[in-house]
């Protein structure tokens, strides 16, 4: 830990649900408690929504979660379907203090992936995919616990989520929070033999994160699940 003067920091930057970190989300009242803190000193509040943004957590942005505005958002993946495309939404007092060719980025100006993002962003209005990303979430969490509860697959710990960007833990006992992180890797090796790819995250390695398209298919998503529990019951 290390102590900093306020009149020093130019920037405070976070994510307001972790992505690599285990897909905590940041209490609503330490995020309006930061804003009011950067508010007081003259300190940007910077959110991270490269893996948050445009509908993943039941919110166009996850920082709408706890009513805070932010300075400046960077986004990304999400917002061009799959084209690299990436870019920052601010405040005009911010963005407008920039001179000509002082905000650029390794993708800026590509009129394809422009496009993309575009055209991406009006399906997510026109097909309600914000909306959708809260009962795609609800189903996640749902199958997730009814899993948990089963006798025959290893012990899984927290189960959490924020809208459809979904967790869970491998512990070693159940009721228990000590993380199980050998089981992880041969959880992913046993889905990924049954035609289904699954990512770790976490500080302790041994959360599974869902991030599932928006647009997954019921049936697609059932099927997952599905894959997902015998997987689980096998290397149990």
């Amino acid at each position: 830990m290390s102590e900093i003067e306020a009149q020093d920091v130019a920037a405070i930057i976070l994510e307001p649900v972790q992505g690599e970190g285990g897909f905590y989300q940041a209490p609503n009242d330490f995020m309006q408690r930061l804003r009011a803190l950067c508010d007081d000193h003259g300190i940007m509040l910077i959110c991270d929504e490269i893996q948050t943004g445009f509908g993943r957590t039941g919110k166009l942005f996850a920082s709408e979660h706890s009513g805070i505005e932010p300075d400046l958002i960077t986004v990304a993946k999400a917002m061009g379907g799959g084209f690299p495309v990436s870019g920052v939404i601010g405040k005009a007092a911010v963005i407008d203090s920039t001179k000509p060719g002082g905000l650029g980025g390794t993708y800026g100006g590509n009129p394809v992936a422009c496009a993309a993002a575009l055209a991406t962003i009006a399906a997510i209005e026109d097909e309600g995919l914000v909306e959708r990303s809260v009962n795609l979430g609800k189903r996640l969490v749902e199958r997730l616990n009814e899993i948990k509860a089963r006798d025959d697959v290893p012990a899984i710990g927290n189960v959490r989520g924020v809208g459809c960007m979904v967790a869970f833990e491998l512990v070693k006992e159940r009721g228990g929070n000590e993380p199980n992180p050998v089981l992880i890797g041969k959880l992913t090796a046993k889905v990924a033999e049954k035609g289904l790819i699954l990512l770790s995250c976490g500080y302790f390695a041994n959360t599974i994160r869902i991030l599932v398209p928006l647009t997954i298919p019921e049936a697609h998503l059932e099927e997952g699940l599905n894959i997902l529990e015998a997987a689980l019951i096998e290397i149990a």
